[in-house]
């Protein structure tokens, strides 16, 4: 009888993503700079979004207010975060992996998983120097460093990589799952939550290898059959996930930190149409409507605050997707009325354009889009596309 040969599956993660490309961008200055925040501002506002290493070790952490981390490490240099070359970059990274790995599924922008099974003879080498020569050629291609975990299964190879870090190589060995689970904080494993872990922490569980002793029934009486079903796979590195090039995208997100709070309601919804334009661009640019709109807010002492809603039919243009937008943010600000730090938007529940109902031209007037909506914000796009974003610009945002 044939034998199905173990999987071969590797996560290639970028080394301090954000930090690399600031870096390549600008040689001569943040080029120079090992301690380098990416994200904010010299004078202490935003957010910290990456981190070099050397100012890692003075604890600054991504998501970190940009002030904590200056007094975390008051000699580091701030620059903004180069979202246009990030995004570049890391297509330059896919189109590389692409001609080194048959089957490459992007994780995130700085994440790609690679589906190597049935490789052994074509390649004539070990997983682990397929993951060195891999890491090779990207960083001589690209530029960028990479670490590169692998195993049998997608969840084993994304916390190898974290072993890997920075610029190495770790591969589990196929039948070595659960003894390399035994290592692990149950911190350490993806999807389990502070709420989660917390729970876990009051009955005396911190690492792997302790809820490991758990039988699953107890698991379920504690969190419920399918949950506690999920944590007693999970501790073990259980995970049948396939690497899928054809994977949708999840969400699409904008959001902005304020050099100066803003707490005008003309002010907000000017920036508030701002990030939906950058929002419509991406789901038209990937032939995606979305049914489910987001607005986050984050006030002048910190407090973040969300809203959602879903709407009945999925939507894309620009007009559809701000005026949902405006009642989330009119709901927040009633709620609440403080100066804002940050604002947001973000678009889920996505699915293909083409999955949609096709309306006629001329709709009824309660129709939230309409086909009118949807051939002007692709208008305007191609105008910005070949003049410039400032092109071209919807009235509310032309300011007095």
């Amino acid at each position: 009888m044939a034998t199905t040969s173990p999987r071969r599956i590797l996560l290639v993660d970028c080394d301090a993503f954000y930090v690399q490309v600031a870096r390549l961008e600008d040689p001569a200055g943040a080029g120079q700079a090992d301690l380098l925040i990416v994200g904010g501002s010299a004078t202490g506002r935003g957010v910290v979004t990456s981190a070099s290493y050397g100012a890692r070790a003075f604890g600054v952490r991504s998501a970190m207010p940009t002030s904590r981390a200056l007094r975390l490490c008051p000699n580091a240099t701030v620059v903004g975060v180069p979202r246009g070359a990030c995004a570049a970059k890391s297509r330059e990274i896919r189109e590389a992996l692409v001609e080194l790995a048959p089957v490459v599924q992007p994780a995130s922008i700085d994440e790609f998983y690679l589906d190597l099974s049935g490789t052994e003879r074509l390649f004539a080498e070990s997983l682990e120097a397929t993951a060195w020569r891999i890491r090779k050629e990207i960083l001589e291609r690209t530029g960028v460093s990479v670490s590169i975990g692998g195993g049998t299964r997608r969840m084993i190879a994304k916390l190898a990589a974290g072993l890997a870090k920075p610029a190495g190589v770790h591969i589990v060995a196929p039948s070595m799952e659960l003894d390399f689970m035994r290592r692990l904080e149950l911190s350490d494993i993806p999807g389990i939550g502070p709420a989660l872990l917390d729970s876990l922490r009051d009955r005396g569980l911190n690492r792997v290898e302790e809820a490991l002793e758990i039988e699953e029934h107890w698991l379920q009486a504690w969190f419920g059959d399918h949950r506690g079903s999920w944590l007693f796979r999970r501790v073990r590195g259980l995970d049948d996930s396939l690497v899928d090039p054809r994977s949708r995208r999840k969400s699409i997100s904008s959001e902005r930190t304020f050099f100066e709070d803003l707490d005008g309601d003309e002010d907000l919804e000017h920036q508030l149409l701002k990030q939906v334009e950058s929002v419509g661009k991406v789901l038209r640019r990937k032939a995606l409507r979305t049914r489910t709109i987001t607005v986050k807010l984050r006030d002048n002492d910190f407090r973040t605050r969300s809203a959602s809603h879903t709407v009945p039919d999925p939507i894309e243009s620009d007009r559809a997707i701000f005026e949902v937008g405006r009642v989330l943010l009119r709901s927040l600000r009633s709620k609440r009325r403080r100066p804002a730090r940050l604002l947001g938007v973000g678009a889920t529940n996505l699915g293909p354009a083409s999955d949609a109902p096709q309306l006629a031209f001329f709709e009824a007037s309660d129709e939230l889009e309409g086909e009118r909506d949807r051939m002007l914000s692709k208008i305007m796009d191609g105008l910005r596309e070949r003049f410039g974003d400032d092109a071209i610009v919807p009235g509310r945002m032309v300011r007095k």
